[in-house]
């Protein structure tokens, strides 16, 4: 039992490590007026010869101090590049330092979870703090526990 929670200590502090690291990147904050972002979101991975499936959530965080920032697009792609769903059907206004999240609903298993992931939309009126975006990912499987995040890369950029 104690190899079990010292493993779990582990793989608890290094989650905890890498999101401190990324985050302390992020400290930075551009000024920009819209982005769209791609975020990897699998709800399964390969442990050994067996598939796992994970429940994913997305965390937008508006960092702005005193603008909103307006959700114009959250949609969730398997891995093959196809639409499952979209979760924002009409714009989402997110205050000044503000936050949200977004579970998918329906985890994809196999080879549609392994690379599917998260196109992400947002625009405000003024030149705002990019907001940060994560992706936190749990599973278990047997007795071993699984956690891992995911960041989003830039697909278009509105800095006018």
């Amino acid at each position: 039992m104690k190899t079990f929670s010292r493993v779990f200590w582990l793989i608890g502090m290094m989650t905890l490590g890498f999101s401190l690291v990324a985050g302390g990147a992020a400290a930075e904050g551009k000024l920009v007026k819209g982005q769209t972002l791609y975020i990897p979101s699998p709800t399964s991975f390969m442990a050994g010869t067996h598939s796992v499936n994970v429940r994913a959530t997305v965390f937008i965080h508006n960092t702005d101090p005193t603008n909103a920032i307006t959700i114009t697009g959250i949609d969730f792609y398997n891995s093959g590049g196809k639409l499952v769903e979209k979760y924002v059907t009409e714009p989402v206004k997110l205050n000044a330092l503000a936050a949200t999240r977004v579970n998918v609903k329906q985890p994809l298993e196999g080879e549609d979870g392994m690379a599917a992931h998260f196109v992400i939309q947002w625009q405000s009126e003024h030149k705002v703090v990019e907001p940060l975006i994560d992706g936190w990912f749990t599973g278990v499987s047997g007795t071993r526990g699984f956690s891992f995040t995911s960041y989003p890369r830039i697909m278009r950029e509105d800095a006018n």
